[in-house]
């Protein structure tokens, strides 16, 4: 069976753990070359081995989404390796539980510089590499609470913000090569998604009592691998035809949100 992503390079980062992890062992089982970033070096160490091992082709760069400085570092350590890239995924998040009375300007401003500012400048550095060549695919990984703002309230807005922009990147590139569209995971077996459930988030639970109200929270949590497979989806010239699109994967839970 042909690969999908054969000789294609991606970029994921959030990459070391749940979501990102699935999508990065996938992309590189379907042929491509994988560049993983994370903040932890074990971890993202980890993460590369496991690739390795299953004879795929991955770096790990450690890298904060949050930093400015970040996604340049990365896509030239990527090009260094693999000659190109051709493919961002912007998995890395921060989530929350904390309600608009506890939130500080100073917590709001820490998430947004992950979730919203970082995925801003990971698409700008992808876009001015994917512009002379007419060729590339962003994906970007937000969230069910982009529509359904059940999370706290950095969080929702952040994710609520990417879904915007995805639209807009989709908007300026239609007509050309260049795509962008968004998965929005509902509830996922992933250890973020476990401490979301119990409340153990840090800076905040108030959130919690009402994300339950509305939606069916009994419906089972989805895997990281559905959500890579969505990913792989819109990555593969399997969706060549589709962009400026959230896709929702969350076994019905939110259906109508």
């Amino acid at each position: 069976m042909k690969q999908l992503l054969k000789n294609k390079t991606a970029v994921i980062t959030g990459a070391s753990k749940g979501i990102g992890l699935a999508t990065a062992q996938l992309f590189a089982q379907e042929g491509a070359n994988v560049v993983l970033t994370a903040r932890k070096q074990e971890e993202l160490d980890e993460a590369v081995k496991s690739i390795i091992d299953n004879g795929g082709n991955a770096i790990g760069i450690i890298a904060d989404s949050g930093d400015p400085k970040a996604p340049k570092e990365v896509f030239q350590n990527a090009i260094k390796t693999f000659g190109q890239v051709d493919i961002l995924v912007n998995n890395a998040g921060y989530g929350d539980m904390v309600s608009i009375e506890e939130c500080s300007d100073e917590h709001f401003e820490m998430v947004a510089q992950i979730n919203y500012f970082g995925v801003f400048r990971f698409c700008r550095e992808a876009i001015h590499h994917f512009m002379p060549k007419n060729q590339g695919v962003i994906v970007n990984v937000t969230s069910i609470n982009g529509s359904l703002p059940v999370g706290g309230v950095a969080y929702t807005s952040t994710k609520a913000a990417v879904n915007t922009m995805t639209t807009n990147i989709a908007v300026r590139f239609s007509g050309t090569g260049i795509r962008c569209n968004a998965v929005a995971p509902g509830n996922t077996d992933t250890p973020m998604a476990k401490a979301w459930a119990a409340g153990e988030l840090s800076g905040g639970t108030k959130m919690v009592e009402y994300a339950g109200k509305y939606a069916n929270q009994e419906l089972p949590f989805t895997e990281a691998l559905d959500q890579a497979n969505a990913i792989l989806y819109f990555a593969s010239d399997l969706s060549k035809a589709v962009t400026g699109r959230v896709l929702v994967v969350d076994n019905g839970a939110y259906i109508g949100a």
